[in-house]
């Protein structure tokens, strides 16, 4: 009696790990190697002199004088004024509270990734968090001293303006995007003009009417805080296009998920709750969080009426003597921070889509 002893043939190397990324990915055909090699020469050509000008030569904590006889890069603008760039005009003192509002919105944001502890726990802590991070905002409570929203600046206004902006036009989107494929002639009539008219004209006209306009038309000795305006205006706005998203996703749902709903003696909100609305929603996620992504870069343009966002206090920087010839440097920073916080939304919906990613029975 003999026995056979199986030997266990591994793939080539250049088929996995590494290697085998490398080829799938950038050498995978002839134009698209021929685009990889050029990119490689061009990064050949480019980093080195970038990373002489960035790293090499560069300052990092050292006066303006120092800076300008400096052969690289002026990384001081950042370090020097990080307090002032970061939380603008804020007074100085009471800068701890902003700092610990914007902590307490990531934590929540990190620990609300989840959809397992999306309960109604979940809501009182959000409730309760938002109401503490405005106390530290605005202050007048429990012994802090009052700061009035025309001093909120720097990156909490623009965590302000981009958080709620967001929070609030995404349901009012969905709303829009049910009343314009509403059998209500009034209703949809609405949606279809309000959705129209807003998204033919840009962010800034919007922003200047929130601005300028709509003050002239409040009664004698009434005043909207102008913060609050423009966070109107930017949530106006974004609900608009984020309701042709969802309409997209509602005209790709078949008649027969309507007919099956329906046959079932759903009511229309339940129809829409259970049925519709979920298969929607998960089609158009890519597109529904693009338009989340331009909102949040679009809070930018609150510097045209002078709301001191983080751009804006950027800016103030490089307009002091001191400064002046950094911008790069300075421009850079804040680039990051946009970037931080888009690539993590967009990692954000990149897992929700495998979550909700379909997979076939197997057999």
């Amino acid at each position: 009696m003999t026995t056979h002893s199986k030997v266990e043939i591994k793939p080539p190397i250049t088929n996995v790990g590494v290697l085998g990324w490398v080829k799938r990915h950038l050498f995978n055909g002839v134009f698209n190697s021929i685009a990889t090699i050029l990119i490689l020469l061009l990064a050949l050509r480019v980093l080195p002199e970038f990373i002489q000008w960035a790293f090499i030569d560069s300052v990092w904590f050292t006066s303006g004088q120092e800076c300008h006889e400096a052969t690289g890069a002026c990384w001081s603008v950042v370090t020097q004024n990080i307090r002032f760039n970061i939380f603008g005009y804020y007074p100085y003192e009471e800068q701890w509270r902003p700092l610990v509002a914007m902590l307490m919105l990531v934590a929540m944001l990190i620990y609300s990734r989840d959809w397992k502890r999306w309960t109604k726990k979940l809501g009182y802590s959000w409730l309760l968090a938002l109401f503490i991070m405005g106390v530290l905002m605005k202050g007048g409570l429990f012994g802090l001293v009052s700061v009035e929203s025309t001093k909120w600046s720097g990156l909490p206004l623009t965590l302000l303006l981009s958080f709620f902006g967001i929070l609030a036009s995404y349901p009012l989107g969905v709303v829009l995007a049910l009343g314009r494929q509403s059998s209500l002639p009034v209703i949809k009539a609405f949606c279809v003009v309000y959705i129209e008219l807003i998204r033919g004209v840009p962010l800034i006209t919007m922003l200047f009417m929130s601005s300028v306009m709509f003050p002239l038309f409040l009664p004698e000795g009434i005043t909207i805080d102008k913060v609050l305006r423009a966070q109107m205006a930017i949530i106006i706005f974004t609900a608009a296009y984020i309701a042709e998203v969802v309409r997209g996703g509602l005209q790709a749902i078949s008649k027969g998920q309507y007919e099956a709903a329906e046959s079932i003696g759903l009511t229309y909100w339940a129809k829409m709750r259970l049925i519709i609305l979920p298969q929607a929603l998960k089609i158009v996620i890519p597109p529904t969080v693009g338009v989340l992504i331009s909102a949040f870069k679009d809070t930018s343009l609150v510097v045209i009426i002078a709301l001191y966002d983080i751009l804006n206090t950027t800016k103030s920087i490089l307009n002091v003597p001191e400064w002046t010839g950094f911008s790069t440097e300075a421009y850079i920073f804040v680039a990051m921070i946009y970037y931080v916080c888009c690539f993590s939304m967009s990692q954000y919906s990149r897992s929700i889509e495998k979550e909700l990613e379909y997979k076939a029975p197997t057999n």
